[in-house]
């Protein structure tokens, strides 16, 4: 999921540096009057968990491997705001300490997994207890969801900033980081819902966008 430095077009990287460095400002702005004083070590130790996991990966299919975004993770346990800032923190000591995706492409990726993903998570969770309810099955099928699309939906805007760049053809960026991350979101689905059933079932109050419990 991480783009390398080098791949992306000096437009498309100030572009995406531009963008995520609004929607990055606006969610600290936001995060600022909404964080209450039980969120602040949560956020910590969320960010230190999805740090963490990023670094295991789990193998697909064709040689291939994923590894856990913990974009929807953290937008169900934190809220979308604080969830952009700990994704983006995760994304920046990756690119400074361990070189993965590069400071020259970190607004890419940032835009990508820290905003799209994250929002895509949220809104698709939210939408899910609108339509299923707010029992814990709802919940957790809402989960699910909101993982595994927040992974393809990144993943194809990825693909498309690579074709913007004259990196890869748009059809076949399109359809191999499609193909691929359509199986690494059924992986981030099962590790965030089996995370969000253990949360919700030892510490419900944690949850920051959880329903009442039915």
């Amino acid at each position: 999921m991480h783009i390398p430095d080098g791949f992306l077009s000096t437009p498309v990287a100030v572009g995406s540096w531009a963008v995520s460095t609004g929607a990055v400002g606006y969610a600290a702005r936001r995060a600022a009057r909404e964080l209450g004083d039980r969120q602040v070590p949560l956020m910590g130790v969320s960010g230190a968990f999805i740090f963490a996991a990023q670094m295991l990966n789990f193998p697909v299919a064709g040689g291939t491997s994923g590894h856990l975004l913990g974009g929807a993770l953290a937008a169900i346990l934190l809220g979308p705001w604080q969830a952009a800032l700990a994704l983006t923190a995760v994304l920046g000591v990756q690119a400074l300490l361990f070189q993965d995706g590069g400071l020259l492409v970190l607004g890419a990726n940032v835009l990508n997994m820290a905003v799209v993903g994250v929002l895509t998570a949220w809104l698709t969770y939210r939408a899910g207890l609108a339509l299923l309810g707010s029992g814990r099955t709802a919940s957790l099928v809402s989960t699910f969801v909101a993982a595994w699309l927040s992974v393809v939906v990144a993943s194809l805007l990825a693909a498309v900033e690579l074709a913007l760049s004259g990196a890869y053809a748009a059809g076949a960026v399109l359809t191999a980081m499609g193909g691929v991350h359509l199986l690494i979101g059924l992986g981030e689905g099962l590790i965030t819902t089996a995370v969000i059933a253990f949360v919700t079932a030892t510490r419900p109050g944690l949850l920051a966008l959880q329903p009442a419990r039915a």
